[in-house]
């Protein structure tokens, strides 16, 4: 843990030292990591059979969970509308 806090500040500190530059084309070698590092990871979790063999558990353990994610927010939203609506209409 110790090493990535180190090489996050690291690039910090990079960055702070090179703001001065234009660097456009940082975006896609940034994109282009991204990639690469969910390559590697799906190539990880292809490996672990664990995994593998729950994805069916884990798949419907994350579908429920989206939804009571999107339930809760819209819930939630409509709640706030109303007491928006109301606290608009004494004005």
């Amino acid at each position: 843990m110790l090493k990535i806090v180190a090489i996050m500040f690291g690039g910090m500190a990079v960055g702070f030292l090179l703001r001065r530059r234009r660097m456009s084309w940082i975006m896609a070698v940034i994109t282009i990591l991204i990639w690469l590092l969910l390559f590697f990871l799906g190539v990880d979790v292809g490996e672990n059979e664990k995994i593998i063999y729950g994805l069916k558990d884990l798949g419907l353990e994350a579908l429920f969970l989206a939804f009571a994610g999107i339930a809760g927010s819209v819930l939630l939203a409509w709640g706030l509308w109303v007491a928006s609506q109301k606290k608009g209409g004494d004005r």
